[in-house]
């Protein structure tokens, strides 16, 4: 068996990038940029009005009295200029024309007329600088998109944007036992459950998901969904990966060309990990227990995906925590407890869950982290720091 980080390590090594293609703006959100996009105007494109008030020419003095010549608003500018003892009406947004210095709040002033005068003095100029947000050419680097940056790039005047396509994720289902949800279940049978929970993991990371029939426990079977799953980048199979007499999942891939990686790794839940490259695609073989597959897929499957993405750093990210109760020592396997968060003084307090077989959703479900117990290591006291992923 080999350790959860030299899996992890091989893992990523069947990661290919995928190729950019462009999309249109509005489309591009959680997608991963494939190169820069650069900007090609200044924002602000000219100097502009950060407060509803009056623009002047000098340091608006206590008591000073301007006459008023025009007015300015978003998107209508003013076309003349600002002379001494002259101020004109500007919105926020509006362009600051020639000769102005500063922006007048208008609850500093008082107007009669066409007359303003200053009743309360301000060191603040109340002018954004032309290209203060950012200026023309200016690059946003690769990254998964959020809403954030769209409103970034839009104003930049990037109305298309290079992404890397989705990878294709097949997933296929495998065994004798299992039906689909809403199907009558014969008396040795239970309902499939991986497939939908793996699914919506690598849709929410940016893939694309291809959910297979279930492959029954026959070479046949199991060829004909091998074929379906034909132009995926990726194919993750459940169940069918361990030793038993019929788990032919390995058998026959390798009889198909698979190339492994690995097989068998020291961590619990998920002992009977098998990863390689099937047809040009990476391949995943991921336990039948549910609890197991869900943990290997956030552990080995998501970074593959973040990585054929572009993410620099598509590791699980480790937190720090501090222990709710005393563990025991883990032996030979890193074990990946289903734990609880609760609020702490400077770090959250982890708590594992009494149960940890690796058949119990409904105690993942409660759980909203992973405690990692590394493997080797001795009992832990209830205050000590450890380690965690977020569910």
């Amino acid at each position: 068996m080999i350790t959860v980080e030299d899996a992890l390590a091989r893992v990523l090594d069947l990661a290919t990038p995928m190729p950019a293609e462009t999309v249109a703006l509005a489309s591009a959100a959680g997608r991963w940029m494939a190169e820069p996009a650069t900007a090609r105007r200044d924002q602000p494109p000219f100097p502009a009005s950060a407060m509803d008030g009056y623009a002047v020419g000098d340091s608006a003095p206590l008591g000073q009295t301007y006459r008023v010549i025009g007015e300015a608003g978003a998107g209508h500018g003013f076309a003349g200029k600002i002379g001494p003892g002259e101020a004109l009406r500007i919105f926020t947004g509006a362009p600051v024309p020639p000769g102005a210095t500063r922006v007048i709040l208008q609850e500093n002033t008082r107007r009669e007329g066409d007359v303003v005068t200053v009743t309360e003095v301000s060191d603040n100029a109340n002018i954004r600088a032309r290209g203060d947000d950012f200026a023309l050419g200016a690059q946003v680097p690769p990254k998964r998109l959020g809403a954030n940056d769209l409103a970034l790039l839009a104003a930049m005047n990037v109305p298309q944007v290079a992404v890397r396509r989705r990878p294709v994720v097949a997933i296929l289902a495998t065994g004798d036992e299992l039906v689909m949800p809403g199907e009558d279940p014969g008396p040795d049978q239970i309902i499939a459950s991986n497939s939908f929970a793996i699914k919506a993991l690598v849709e929410a990371e940016g893939a694309e998901a291809r959910l297979l029939p279930i492959a029954r426990d026959t070479e046949a079977s199991l060829r004909a969904a091998f074929d379906l799953a034909e132009g995926a980048d990726v194919i993750v199979t459940i169940g069918g990966a361990s030793v038993g007499d019929h788990d032919v999942v390995a058998r026959l891939a390798e009889s198909m060309g698979l190339e492994r990686s690995f097989y068998k790794l020291a961590m619990r839940p998920g002992k009977p990990l098998m990863a390689g490259r099937l047809r040009g695609a990476a391949m995943l073989g991921l336990p039948g227990n549910p609890v197991s597959a869900i943990v290997c897929a956030h552990l080995f499957l998501l970074p593959l995906v973040r990585a054929m993405l572009g993410d620099p750093a598509p590791q699980p990210k480790v937190l720090q925590a501090v222990l709710g109760c005393d563990v025991a020592a883990t032996g030979p396997r890193t074990h990946y407890m289903r734990a609880r968060l609760s609020p702490g003084e400077s770090l959250p307090q982890i708590t594992p869950f009494g149960r940890q077989d690796s058949a119990l959703l409904t105690v993942l479900c409660a759980a909203d982290a992973l405690l990692i117990r590394p493997l080797g290591d001795g009992p832990r006291r209830a205050g000590e720091r450890a380690a965690y992923l977020a569910l």
